[in-house]
């Protein structure tokens, strides 16, 4: 059986929801057992992976179906927030422009919501 491959790349606080919905979907559509997604912030979008963020739930419900989420470390240092402010699930990668050319590189979809 095909097993589907996307990085969701989140660069906009705003388009947070939609990202989020935009998985939601690709799962529901695909199967989460046909499904390797990942999410990746950087940017603004990093706001939706903080512990105070109000995408909390959401989050952790899609990384309980096996959805990744990693953040930009790059960004962290250059607006001053620290790992330890992330919701658990969130990963931090060296450079999100690094992990979006691997994951393209090794044949993941890009989406851009």
């Amino acid at each position: 059986m095909k097993r589907y491959r996307a990085i969701f790349h989140l660069a906009e606080k705003d388009r947070a929801s939609l990202a989020l919905n935009n998985i939601r979907n690709l799962l529901a559509e695909l199967g989460d057992d046909q499904v390797e997604a990942e999410l990746l912030a950087n940017s603004e979008g990093v706001t939706a992976l903080l512990k105070a963020g109000p995408f909390d739930d959401r989050v952790e419900g899609l990384a309980a179906r096996g959805v990744r989420f990693a953040v930009c470390s790059k960004t962290l240092g250059s607006m001053g927030l620290k790992e330890e402010e992330l919701i658990a699930v969130a990963e931090v990668v060296p450079t999100g422009t690094g992990e979006l050319v691997k994951r393209q590189t090794e044949g993941w979809a890009y989406v851009r919501p």
